[in-house]
């Protein structure tokens, strides 16, 4: 390709691609015409991005000669601007996706595509001349004040005519080129100086490049110091200037009056790199400057000059953190602060079950943390936090104690101000949730309810209810329930809790077992099988369906929130379910005094059956015992009091938490094989009731159908003798007709099947709770053994299974 052709593609490449400034299409002819090759290569730097590939592809394709030089051409056009203009770029779109109604402020173009603004050195422009001798042929005297006016240029970044700066690739230091004919001594000397011109390129780039917007406060506040500074260094050179005009001033002066400088420039330019190679932003920035005052101990100057860097650069973040700390607000423009706010509504609390508004609506950012905050990160997102939240009820709130935190070497300072702070915080919260908004008396209204706490209530409301909620579920009327819950609380003792009125009904899609068994489930690998498995409930009557829900409004919800709340649900249907069972049986205690008046001659089986009914009774009503007054009550005992000494909400969350965790754990909520058990054994309860239940209808019809009084008037002495003899040959007939019955149904070995299953199952709930209570320590639990065997019934039997499970695990 011919000369006149590569200038002819470059100057169109250019201008294709709207490159302008850099060293001009007369700078890349001589790059491009030693880097040609007279064939066509497949290795070549391409850039990434897709429009491009697909050009260089297609031009591949039609076998174009010149297209591996144009690409080298083309990469070399890139090299400097690319990382800065796509670091730029990623922040920019990274705070507009975060930020979409506060985009970050841009520069016009013109900024960057004119390097002369910048006070760095232009490397592509053209030298005016050459000089007319070579500087080596002149005698010392002159060679020394050339150099030392070429010093003076480049140490404020001008080229020189004999020391002339090198193109800058990436991040590297600049470089410099010295007229090889120089004197060998006055060129060592220059040699030492030139490191200082190296450091002044460096931060005059870097001053440049973090002045954006996109880098943040801190960073902007960096670049002030040290734009302060490089004044201070451009005074020095202008003064080195008037003494060289009036013909004082020797390259050994020059040498002389840079050194202190030196040391400075040097320290400002490892900071500038380190910045710039780290990324730093915001919190990660002042961690460097603080660690290097810290390095540099045992130098002063150079501490006192880390120490001005990181007080300057630390002002706008400890703007930010004063606004958190004292006001509950985050103002940070440029995602620089360790706090960072996520967009979640508190309504959702009331909602979602694994709703983390809580944990999640203001999070720690572990990289944007100074190193010099470290330990206080807790205590400054809790205290945002808690004063956060107290604003969103509509109080303006400020910390009495409120200081300016600066920045000093001894952390007490701010220490103690951020501790002032967290400890106004966390009084302010408590003090409006237990006082104002009655946190405890909240508590105790769901205990009531959801804790059986209020057992006339209750026996109201089952009364009220029951036929109601023997109904399938998508039979019941709602509006119903909800009348019939009015007039229990209204008929009760209840009605004294100011606030019944949040208390609601709601009829759940599962049966407590199954609802407990997702929620175990949860971060699980049976997980996704147990949600995805289909319905086994779809017929669930208003009984396994009912529970209460209760209305929370904020701040309070923060505490009882839809977890929270989920976990009283459990509780409650739990302890309802266990209440319908013993009121079932209890039915069936009542029916069976009816037959004490039979002289059945089936009284063996009939003996059995109530035998089996009192040893069912015996077992739900223990359970419950154990549940209410061995769990519930003194576990709320122990919150109650750890509430009264909470000193901020975390403790108040951590206790109320810990309280249901509790009462779930020893109440066997929380481990699916006693779940299971427990499951089995209140349905072979129900099934036996039902039995019983059809047995007994069976007799009242029977007994209807044979007694029916004819007498208009009081009986006659004659009439009552008829009556007795009536009932007795009644009596008699009913007996016969039961013993009938009973062959004919086969019912001895139906309460016989019943009898043996409760049995199987209760000896196993009972050996699994023998071995949770000694192999996880679950001691509460030893207490059910003991009420459920009270005589030593069951004690030999377990025993026997304890040894033969030893035998298989030692086989």
């Amino acid at each position: 390709m011919s000369e006149f052709r590569i200038h002819h593609d470059v100057n169109e490449l250019l201008s294709l691609l709207h490159v302008r400034g850099g060293d001009g299409a007369e700078g890349y002819i001589d790059l491009l015409q030693k880097h040609r090759t007279p064939y066509v290569t497949t290795t070549v730097s391409a850039h990434s991005a897709k429009d491009f590939l697909r050009k260089y592809e297609e031009l591949k394709s039609k076998n174009v000669r010149n297209l591996d030089p144009l690409v080298y051409l083309l990469s070399k056009l890139c090299e400097d601007k690319e990382p800065a203009e796509v670091t730029r770029k990623m922040l920019r779109d990274r705070h507009n996706k975060k930020n979409p109604t506060q985009p970050n402020p841009v520069f016009p173009n013109w900024v960057y595509d004119r390097p002369a603004l910048l006070g760095d050195f232009m490397t592509g422009s053209t030298p005016t001349g050459e000089p007319a001798v070579a500087i080596g042929t002149l005698p010392l005297g002159a060679q020394e004040q050339a150099l030392v006016e070429d010093l003076l240029f480049v140490l404020i970044g001008v080229d020189g005519r004999d020391i002339t700066a090198q193109p800058v690739l990436g991040r590297q230091n600049r470089s410099f080129i010295v007229d090889s004919t120089l004197d060998m001594s006055i060129k060592e000397l220059v040699n030492r100086i030139l490191p200082v011109a190296s450091y002044y390129s460096t931060i005059t780039r870097f001053i440049e490049e973090k002045s954006s917007f996109e880098y943040g406060q801190v960073n902007h506040a960096l670049t002030a110091a040290m734009r302060t500074l490089m004044k201070e260094y451009l005074i020095l050179v202008t003064q080195l200037e008037h003494l060289q005009r009036q013909g004082l001033l020797s390259l050994q002066k020059l040498w002389f009056y840079i050194q202190p400088t030196m040391r400075t420039m040097e320290i400002l330019a490892s900071i500038a790199s380190s910045v710039d190679k780290g990324e730093c932003m915001g919190g990660s920035t002042l961690s460097l400057l603080h660690d290097r005052t810290f390095n540099y101990t045992g130098d002063s100057q150079a501490q006192e000059l880390c120490l001005y860097l990181t007080k300057a650069a630390s002002v706008p973040y400890f703007e930010i953190l004063e606004k958190w700390i004292y006001r509950g607000i985050i103002k940070d423009p440029y995602s620089e602060f360790m706090v960072e706010e996520h967009e979640l509504q508190k309504e959702k609390i009331q909602e979602d079950y694994n709703d983390k508004y809580w944990d999640q609506r203001y999070t720690i950012v572990q990289h944007r943390i100074p190193s010099f905050l470290q330990k206080m990160a807790d205590k400054i997102l809790s205290t945002g936090k808690y004063l956060n939240v107290v604003r969103e009820c509509g109080r303006d709130v400020t910390c009495p104690d409120a200081k300016e935190v600066l920045y000093t070497l001894k952390e007490r300072a701010y220490v103690e101000q951020i501790e002032k702070a967290y400890n106004y915080a966390s009084k302010v919260l408590l003090d409006f949730l237990m006082e104002e908004k009655e946190l405890v008396s909240r508590l105790r209204s769901i205990k009531h309810y959801f804790l059986m706490d209020k057992g006339d209530f209750f026996v109201h409301f089952m009364d009220l209810t029951e036929e109601e909620l023997k109904k399938p579920v998508d039979d019941i009327v709602p509006p119903r329930l909800e009348a019939l819950l009015e007039l229990a609380l209204r008929m009760s003792t209840a009605n004294t809790d100011p606030f019944k009125d949040d208390l609601k009904i709601d009829l759940m899609p599962h049966d407590v077992i199954t609802q407990l068994l997702r929620v175990l489930a949860i971060e699980t690998k049976q997980e996704k099988a147990i949600i995805n498995a289909d319905p086994t409930d779809a017929a669930l009557s208003g009984l396994e369906a009912f529970s209460f829900d209760y209305i929370v409004k904020w701040p309070l919800s923060l505490i009882i929130n839809r977890k929270a709340l989920t976990r009283y649900q459990m509780l409650f249907r739990h302890m309802f379910y266990c209440k319908h069972v013993e009121r079932l049986l209890c039915n069936i205690w009542i029916s069976n005094k009816d037959f004490k008046q039979y002289s059945l001659h089936s009284a063996k089986w009939f003996a059995a059956a109530f035998a089996l009914r009192q040893r069912m009774l015996n077992f739900v009503q223990n359970i419950q015992y154990y549940m209410m007054f061995e769990v519930m009550e003194p576990t709320w005992h122990v919150m109650e009091n750890n509430l009264k000494t909470a000193s901020n909400i975390d403790d108040v969350l951590c206790h109320h938490t810990s309280f249901l965790d509790n009462c779930l754990k020893d109440c066997m909520l929380t481990n699916p094989e006693l779940l299971r058990i427990f499951s089995k054994l209140m349905s072979v309860c129900v099934m036996f009731t039902n039995c019983m239940q059809r047995f007994t209808q069976s007799m009242r019809m029977e007994r209807l159908s044979m007694e029916h009084g004819t007498m208009d008037g009081p009986p006659t002495q004659s009439e009552q003798v008829d009556e007795a003899e009536k009932k007795r040959l009644t009596t008699k007939l009913l007996a016969e007709h039961v013993d009938a019955l009973q062959s004919d149904a086969g019912f001895e070995a139906t309460i016989s099947k019943f009898d043996s299953n409760f049995s199987m199952l209760l000896l196993d709930l009972l050996d699994k709770l023998s071995i949770y209570s000694t192999n996880d320590c679950e001691h509460s639990m030893i207490s059910i053994i003991y009420r459920l065997d009270f005589n030593g019934f069951y004690t030999e039997r377990l025993e026997r299974m304890a040894i033969e499970r030893s035998q298989k695990a030692a086989a």
